[in-house]
């Protein structure tokens, strides 16, 4: 199989970890006779450095030529120490995600029973924990017009939505409930946003199209707290772009690192993968950064292009590495390995190099001999 990527490496520590994702995917295409060919473009603090935008017109056009779009990271203090700033690098990521109509976001959640003592939770609250959030991406408060008045004291955002914005990332959520445990919780805010009223109305009507999926309506307020009391209770969480932002990114502290998790970011005819952590610039450049996020996204990546088993071997080679104690310094920060020794870890695990034993003594600090 041969496929198209878009790699977009961003700022911060974004081009550490996007680079093992890349070696990753490497490994797999020798592994299983595929051949992925990569066009690299800007976008963020580093396109504006470079082109004064933060999303170059060649970017959109590759992307939109690309099967697949692979994402490292945007932003940069320089911009958000600076509210005044007119050009800033999420308007780069915004852009694109209008452009490509990338209308879905998908963050699964899920725990590691090694890593059970990073997690702020009690191990027997998170234990199985394995849910699913789609965050509709392109509509909502973040979108909607926006005015200041003249004497700079008065400020709005306008949050709005249509059946169809509704409809479209509904399908999705409900498609995937149905292969997993059929169950789909709506959060909303439906007793005051006028808005969430309509979301719960069109979701109540596509109900009936997906009879064995069980349907319950959860108010935001309350799912914030129940994703930290109880959030073995969630399978797929549908809901809207700002309380999608927010809940996904409390949600990622369950696993006790931000770094290892993925999302993807689903369009008509394009799809962006991206690990959720920020572009994290004080550790840039030290190669101490957790690929695993990216490796993970790497790993929707392949499952979007239909390569289930290739999917299935990096995650093996994720669990490997976690089970083993192989791991960056967010993690253990005593006893921990660089960004590029994970990444060439996990692609020896996928090419077949790592069986058996190991001999922990042989695992340099940039380099991984395994006996």
């Amino acid at each position: 199989m041969k496929k198209r990527i878009a790699v977009i490496e961003g700022d911060g520590i974004g081009p550490e970890v996007t680079r093992q994702a890349v070696r990753i995917l490497n490994a797999i295409a020798e592994s299983f006779n595929h051949e992925f060919e990569y066009t690299y473009c800007l976008m963020g603090a580093d396109a504006i450095d470079k082109t004064g935008t933060p999303l170059p017109d060649e970017t959109i056009e590759i992307c939109l030529k690309s099967d697949a779009i692979l994402f490292g990271a945007i932003g940069h203090p320089k911009y958000d120490n600076d509210p005044t700033a007119k050009v800033r690098p999420e308007q780069g990521l915004l852009k694109l995600r209008k452009s490509l109509q990338l209308y879905a976001n998908i963050r699964p959640v899920s725990t590691y029973s090694s890593l059970f003592h990073l997690s702020p939770l009690k191990s027997k609250n998170i234990e199985g924990v394995d849910f699913i959030i789609y965050r509709e991406l392109t509509g909502g408060i973040y979108f909607g017009k926006k005015e200041t008045s003249a004497d700079g004291n008065q400020a709005s955002d306008d949050c709005s939505y249509s059946r169809e914005e509704i409809e479209r990332i509904a399908h999705l959520a409900f498609q995937h409930a149905q292969k997993r445990k059929k169950k789909l919780t709506l959060v909303d805010k439906a007793n005051v946003l006028e808005t969430s009223r309509l979301w719960r109305k069109v979701v109540q009507e596509l109900a009936s199209q997906y009879a064995e999926v069980a349907v319950d309506y959860m108010f935001v307020d309350n799912a914030s707290m129940q994703i930290i009391v109880n959030p073995k209770q969630f399978d797929v969480i549908l809901t809207e772009n700002m309380f999608g932002d927010i809940l996904s990114d409390e949600a990622s502290v369950i696993s006790g690192s931000l770094g290892l998790l993925p999302s993807a970011s689903i369009g008509k005819s394009s799809a962006l993968f991206e690990p959720i952590h920020g572009s994290y610039p004080q550790a840039a450049g030290k190669d101490i950064a957790n690929p695993i996020g990216s490796i993970l996204s790497a790993a929707m990546l392949l499952d979007h292009l239909d390569l289930k088993e290739e999917a299935q071997v990096v995650r093996d080679g994720v669990n490997w590495t976690l089970l083993n104690s192989f791991v960056t310094k967010d993690i253990d920060p005593v006893n921990f390995y660089f960004t590029s020794t994970i990444g060439e870890l996990i692609s020896d695990f996928v090419s077949g190099k790592i069986s058996g034993s190991v001999n922990t003594e042989n695992i340099e600090l940039r380099k991984s001999t395994i006996i």
